[in-house]
């Protein structure tokens, strides 16, 4: 069976291996465009969030390239996401695009449902191959996050500019080709010797700042117009609160035992927000109060316009900001942002930040530790 999924930043690299190894033809939606975006507007309802409009361009996409079949993720909770897979089939049906639907809901809505949808994805004898090829597609989910992990850092002190995402694709791309988890540990270590050996500016100003959001907006850098590469650009350490490894483990393997992973989560986010409200919200404003705690210098918070869960998110993170003197901008994206726009808004934030900072170096000079508090929200940037 020709299978396509969502196209989410790197998770094509682990996907197409994982399906490939259980029997099935992975078929890999191109890296979303302008295209993209205009195909999924054209078709899903105008007040649906971002990334739904964005998934269906993508299946059209892959349907052209001889797609039979979606994969996608379900989920629980007031989040809308739960819904994206019945709904997204139903839009792809009225347009005359007939894909099955293969939707993995969460453990925690039932086990048996879930062994089910997966034997549908396996097409191969031995169970032996479904342990390789589920070994091998988690070692590509580590592998691509480790090195974006350091990229983030390597970035922010690049003496030539954008030579670490070059470096960083052609790692993710031999990654990509591995056909082992051997190979996939040699390039993976040949990522890091390579972004570890490029020169730094050793005497920049570095500013460090946590970026939390919705998951979707967060990962994909076509919907956050390459926010990570930008701030890093600009002498930005950037910390990243999502990452797909941890959301796979998380989410799909152990998703019925949340209570207890998401427990420090709940701690941290207690004094603002003491329930579960759908999606990241409540990791969205956890994060920003581990962030605070570990002394960075503001927050990047990103989110699709009417994402329910983060809209709560953003109505505490105020409140959150005043108590750690910590700068938070807010950003909405929708079919309608720019990037002149948010480069604008970005560029803004990060002189805020480093005028801050040298202003938090000269007053500790003289003996005086409080800053004035500097909050910034920036929505609808379009």
């Amino acid at each position: 069976m020709k299978i396509t999924f969502p196209h989410m930043g790197t998770s094509y690299i682990p996907f197409r291996a994982l399906l490939n190894g259980l029997g099935q033809q992975a078929v890999v939606a191109p890296k979303c465009t302008q295209r993209t975006l205009e195909l999924g507007t054209r078709y899903a309802p105008e007040s649906a969030c971002l990334p739904l409009k964005i998934n269906i361009g993508n299946y059209l996409e892959a349907a052209e390239a001889g797609a039979e079949a979606i994969l996608m993720a379900g989920g629980i909770g007031p989040c809308r996401f739960g819904f994206y897979g019945y709904v997204q089939q139903e839009i792809l049906r009225d347009i005359g695009i007939d894909l099955e639907m293969i939707i993995l809901e969460p453990p925690a809505t039932g086990w048996g449902d879930l062994w089910k949808k997966l034997s549908l994805l396996t097409n191969v004898n031995r169970p032996q191959q479904v342990v390789q090829a589920l070994r091998l597609a988690w070692a590509k989910f580590v592998g691509c996050d480790r090195l974006e992990q350091l990229s983030l850092r390597v970035r922010a002190c690049e003496a030539r500019q954008g030579i670490t995402t070059r470096i960083l694709e052609q790692s993710l791309e031999r990654i990509d080709t591995a056909h082992n988890v051997l190979q996939v540990t040699k390039a993976v270590k040949e990522g890091i010797k390579e972004l570890n050996s490029l020169p730094q500016q050793p005497d920049r100003l570095v500013l460090e700042v946590g970026l939390v959001g919705e998951i979707y907006t967060v990962l994909e850098p076509f919907v956050n117009f390459r926010l990570e590469e930008q701030l890093g650009e600009m002498g930005v350490l950037v910390h990243r609160n999502i990452w797909f490894s941890t959301w796979i483990l998380h989410h799909i393997v152990l998703s019925a035992f949340r209570a207890r992973q998401t427990a420090h989560l709940c701690r941290l986010a207690e004094p603002y927000l003491n329930h579960f409200v759908g999606g990241h919200g409540l990791e969205s404003v956890a994060h920003t109060v581990q962030f605070g705690r570990m002394g960075v210098d503001g927050i990047v918070h990103i989110l699709p316009f009417t994402c329910m869960p983060e809209i709560v998110a953003q109505s505490v993170l105020p409140l959150v900001s005043e108590d750690y003197q910590l700068p938070v901008l807010t950003m909405v994206v929708d079919e309608h942002s720019a990037a002149a726009g948010i480069r604008t808004r970005l560029e803004a934030f990060v002189d805020l930040l480093a005028n801050r900072r040298r202003m938090g170096e000269h007053k500790l000079r003289h003996g005086e530790s409080n800053i004035d508090l500097v909050s910034v929200g920036l929505t609808g940037d379009r």
